[in-house]
């Protein structure tokens, strides 16, 4: 097995040598086997045409595929999450990274911590079906609506990034694009909302009402400590510079390969803008196939936006708030269209975008 497999297996399983395996099950049963279905299977999950060409066929991001090193559901999604209220005593620190989600009026925070040793939690918020998932490999968090089925990980990888499966169709859906590469949905898109990568703090200061997802999953995980970190050499962890565990499939030297971006795949094609150039500037213009757009940064929650601008309007930004013509508004409230977009490691963008337009 090559190296970079022995190191997926031991980041997987959670430290395993202090704790308990990572295939247990919250009952301490064995469990139906991987993919099995009820007496009457739930709907799929919802899909659309995908938003934007990829650069690689399905085809050919089946044959990128590699074995990340532990079994379908190795890594176990949370199917009963347990949440707790802001002003319990069961919350993360002031500092600690969480995935904030807004859905219909109802807010929901989860933890890297634990999300970390579980990569995905099918849930309901503000009344809709839903995936919440991250990718420690590529650093990514994505949500996606999932219909009447769950997702569980496939442990498999391409581009080093998580690859799902739904539970009713076995299809193969890789976290990044989307996009389904095998199974009944090839080809199809997933249906996507917004998750917002911040902190404990800034998320519950913006959203005093939240829940917060804890560490009661009925499984035995440290999660008090991030396997990844520290796992490349004794003082480093992966997080921190160095390559991605497997080869991208394309390599793009213009940045360090774990460097952040904000990315989007909005109607005119993908792109991408460096957060801390961002952070820097507060509001930038980046033109995608001619069109013209609008980065903006929202220090409220340490994230940014990114929105059409067709009419070229002109914002001034002004301690967190943009102006124009005497009226103002908050980073995430512009009177523009805006496109989805994710927190994502620079290599695990451009590996699957390559000719992403690129604000840095």
């Amino acid at each position: 097995m090559p190296p970079e497999l022995t190191r997926r297996r031991a980041l997987a399983a959670g430290a395993v040598a202090a704790l308990a395996g990572c295939l247990d099950r919250p009952d301490g049963s064995d469990g139906p086997e991987a993919g099995s279905r009820d007496e009457d299977p739930p709907d799929d999950p919802p899909t659309t045409e995908p938003p934007i060409e990829m650069a690689h066929s399905t085809a050919a991001m089946r044959q990128e595929v590699a074995n990340g090193g532990v079994p379908q559901d190795g890594i176990p999604s949370i199917d009963e999450p347990v949440y707790t209220d802001a002003g319990s005593d069961a919350v993360p620190a002031d500092d600690e990274i969480v995935f904030g989600v807004e859905m219909n009026g109802e807010t929901a925070a989860y933890p890297r911590t634990v999300l970390v040793y579980h990569e995905i939690v099918n849930t309901e918020l503000g009344g809709e079906s839903i995936s919440v998932t991250y990718c420690p490999l590529t650093g990514t968090a994505q949500g996606f609506f999932r219909g009447g089925t769950e997702f569980g990980v496939s442990g498999r990888l391409v581009n080093s990034n998580l690859i799902m499966y739904d539970r009713e169709s076995e299809s193969w859906w890789p976290q990044v694009p989307a996009v389904a590469i095998d199974g009944p949905h090839d080809g199809n898109s997933l249906r996507e909302f917004p998750v917002i990568w911040t902190t404990w703090q800034q998320w519950r200061d913006r959203h005093p009402d939240t829940r917060v997802l804890t560490d009661e999953t009925g499984y035995v995980r440290d999660y008090g400590s991030d396997p990844y970190n520290g796992s490349y050499t004794p003082t480093t962890g992966y997080y921190d510079d160095g390559g991605p565990m497997f080869a991208p499939i394309v390599s793009d030297d213009r940045h360090q390969a774990k460097t952040i971006f904000i990315c989007a795949r909005t109607p005119d094609g993908p792109l991408a803008i460096h957060k801390d150039r961002l952070r820097s500037e507060s509001i930038v213009e980046p033109v995608v196939d001619g069109e013209p757009y609008l980065g903006v940064y929202d220090p409220r929650l340490d994230t940014g936006y990114v929105y059409a601008n067709p009419d070229e309007r002109s914002f001034e930004y002004i301690d967190g708030r943009l102006h124009e013509d005497g009226a103002s508004y908050a980073p995430d409230e512009l009177p523009l269209e805006r496109s989805l977009r994710l927190d994502a490691m620079w290599f695990a963008w451009t590996g699957i975008y390559p000719d992403t337009e690129v604000y840095d």
